[in-house]
């Protein structure tokens, strides 16, 4: 039996974990466990600095050595004081799938426990959801799927819609979807896409699962 515990940025990626990857890896002999940061005295979850986070990534990977410890962070609005967000090649890299791989080397270093493996998404959670965008028309309205569609560029990569302010994968869809519950749509669009789909379309969240698959 593998374990390992996901220490994600809010309930969003906490429920995708529970509703998509839990059951799916339990018949794989793999336990997922997603725990959403704490970063507030108030326990409100969502990132805010990596200074607040680093403690707890590595109470995780103290607390049982024979249990692995992984994240599920957003790229889109890392705070900057993460490992390698100041470093000169890091800004000169061209796409974000270089970045995050950047980050996690460097997350990597700076916590230096065998039992952790950063993961950083491309560019943040609902560029996982335009993997087939048609998913969208089951949870919205006809009008506003009409609406949404002209939103998301149909001949870019999901994880290479970039991660603007205005354009970033969960602009666009409030932009169309101004009522898109990132919780509860999030997760009901991903389970119609399917894990096989969105494997296929988002190269860099497949290399973390296939990591996380070869871990005993």
């Amino acid at each position: 039996m593998t374990r390992i515990k996901l220490l994600v940025e809010g309930q969003t990626e906490a429920t995708f974990i529970d509703k998509i990857l839990a059951p799916h890896y339990a018949h794989l002999n793999v336990y997922f466990l997603p725990i959403p940061v704490r970063t507030s005295i108030s326990q409100k979850g969502g990132l805010t600095r990596y200074s607040k986070v680093k403690p707890q990534i590595e109470i995780l990977c103290k607390q049982d050595a024979n249990a692995w410890v992984t994240t599920m962070f957003d790229l889109y609005a890392l705070p900057n004081d993460f490992p390698g967000m100041s470093d000169s090649h890091f800004k000169a890299l061209r796409n974000g799938r270089e970045k995050a791989t950047y980050i996690e080397k460097q997350m990597s270093t700076d916590i230096g426990r065998r039992n952790f493996i950063p993961n950083i998404t491309v560019h943040e959670f609902e560029a996982l959801l335009f993997s087939d965008i048609s998913a969208f028309r089951d949870e919205a309205d006809m009008s506003t799927f009409d609406r949404l569609k002209k939103q998301i560029p149909h001949d870019t990569a999901p994880e290479d819609i970039n991660g603007g302010s205005q354009t970033a994968p969960s602009k666009r869809i409030l932009a169309g979807w101004p009522a898109y519950d990132k919780v509860r749509n999030g997760a009901n669009i991903a389970e119609r896409i399917g894990l096989a789909t969105i494997r296929q379309k988002c190269p860099h969240f497949s290399t973390w699962l296939k990591r996380l698959e070869g871990l005993k």
